[in-house]
C-alpha cells in the first residue's frame, strides 16, 4: 500500500468512499437475503479483504473461500493465519487434485508455465479452474473482489452478471472503486493485508507468476509479466463476447517462451 499516498484527512475521499461503502453493503446483504447460498471468493489481495470485513462487520451468511495453488508466496499464507485470528473464522480451502498436478508437473515439468501461453493456461486449470468449480458447486452466486480498473481485459466489468460457465449470479461489489479507496478503507479500519503489498506488489497470485511492479506499470503488469496484456487473465474471470462470464474465452494470446521474458523482480 504504500506506493499511494493516502490521506485520510482528505474530506472529499472519505465522503466518496463512504458512499462506495454504503453501496456495498446494501449488495452484500441482498445477496445473502435473496442468493443464499452465496460465498466470497477471497483470493487475499486487497480488494478481497475489504469484502471479508464488509461481510463480517454486518455478519452476513455468506460463506468465504479460498484457492490454495501449492505456490503462493509465503506473505500470503501468513495473511491466512491472520485472518482467520482477526475474524476468528476459518476459511473453506480449495487445493489442486494431484492426479492432475503430478502429470502436469510430470508432463511439462515443474515451471513448466513459462514456456508457452498454453502451457501456463493448463497450470491455471489444474491449480485454480479446477478448484473453483468445485468451491462454486451448489452455490446460486459467488462475490468477488475484481475492479474494472485493475486491468484491460477488466474495464467493462458490471456490478453484477450471470455467469454461464458455472451457472449462477456473479457480483462484484467493488467494480467501480478505485484502488485509493481500496487502501483508505483498509487503512481506516485497520484490516489485515498481504505484506507484499507493501512491497509494490498491488496485485498478487502465485509467487512465479508474480513481481514487484515499478512506478506508473498497471496495477496488474506484474502477474504473468511476460505476457499479453490486453488478454492474460488466469481463466477464472475471462468475459465472452455476449457479456457473460466465461472461462473458454481465451483466445489471441503468442507464446513466450520464459527465457525471452524479464528477470522476476525478488525484492
Amino acid at each position: 500500500m504504500k506506493h499511494l499516498a493516502i490521506h485520510l484527512d482528505d474530506e472529499a475521499l472519505r465522503l466518496a468512499l463512504q458512499a462506495r461503502v454504503n453501496s456495498a453493503r446494501a449488495l452484500l446483504a441482498r445477496i445473502a437475503a435473496d442468493y443464499a447460498p452465496a460465498v466470497l471468493a477471497n483470493s487475499l489481495g486487497a480488494e478481497d479483504m475489504v469484502l471479508t470485513d464488509l461481510i463480517a462487520r454486518d455478519g452476513l451468511e455468506i460463506d468465504i473461500f479460498s484457492l490454495d495453488t501449492g505456490r503462493l508466496p509465503p506473505e500470503t499464507y501468513d495473511l491466512m493465519a491472520r485472518l482467520e485470528l482477526r475474524y476468528n473464522r476459518h476459511l473453506r480451502y480449495y487445493t489442486p487434485q494431484h492426479e492432475a498436478l503430478e502429470t502436469y508437473t510430470r508432463t511439462h515439468g515443474i515451471n513448466g508455465f513459462y514456456d508457452s501461453v498454453e502451457l501456463r493456461r493448463a497450470c491455471c486449470e489444474v491449480r485454480k479452474v479446477e478448484p473453483l468449480r468445485r468451491a462454486l458447486a451448489g452455490r446460486k452466486a459467488w462475490i468477488t473482489g475484481l475492479r474494472s480498473a485493475q486491468s484491460p481485459t477488466r474495464s467493462a466489468l458490471p456490478e453484477q452478471e450471470y455467469d454461464t460457465t458455472h451457472g449462477l449470479e456473479k457480483f462484484n461489489p467493488l467494480a467501480d472503486w478505485s484502488e485509493r479507496e481500496v487502501c483508505a478503507y483498509i487503512r481506516l479500519h485497520d484490516v489485515p493485508y498481504n505484506a507484499l503489498h507493501d512491497r509494490f506488489y498491488p496485485s498478487i497470485g502465485c509467487a512465479p507468476c508474480t513481481r514487484a511492479i515499478t512506478p506508473g506499470e498497471d496495477v496488474r503488469s506484474g502477474r504473468w509479466w511476460w505476457e499479453n496484456a490486453d488478454t492474460k487473465e488466469c481463466g477464472l474471470h475471462v468475459h465472452s463476447a455476449l457479456g457473460g462470464t466465461s472461462s473458454q474465452a481465451n483466445e489471441g494470446l503468442t507464446p513466450v517462451k520464459a527465457s525471452q521474458a524479464p528477470a522476476e523482480d525478488k525484492t
